[in-house]
């Protein structure tokens, strides 16, 4: 599913049906810039029954280049990480 299909699938639900594709629209992308945001900030976020966002930090390290096999330092960074909440997992 795309996002396209998502808004479409918001509006067509029952209980939304009064909502316009553009206002489901100005829903997915406000929901998901409010996810990045907290998330960037540090703070986790969690949806009961669906999971939790969090941020965690990989730390440096040495890897090897394929091709050359040349050692190269990888910089720390930090990433995103989703877990599934329990419900959702045993739905599954």
């Amino acid at each position: 599913m795309n996002r396209k299909e998502l808004i479409d699938s918001i509006v067509s639900t029952k209980e939304l049906n009064h909502m316009t594709k553009k206002d489901a629209d100005i829903f997915v992308s406000t929901l998901l810039d409010v996810i990045k945001k907290t998330v960037k900030k540090g703070e986790d976020v969690s949806l009961v029954g669906f999971g939790s966002f969090s941020k965690v930090r990989r730390a440096a390290r040495m890897g090897v280049n394929p091709s050359t096999g040349e050692k190269i330092k990888i910089k720390a960074k930090n990433l995103p990480k989703f877990k599934p909440g329990k419900a959702w997992k045993e739905m599954l």
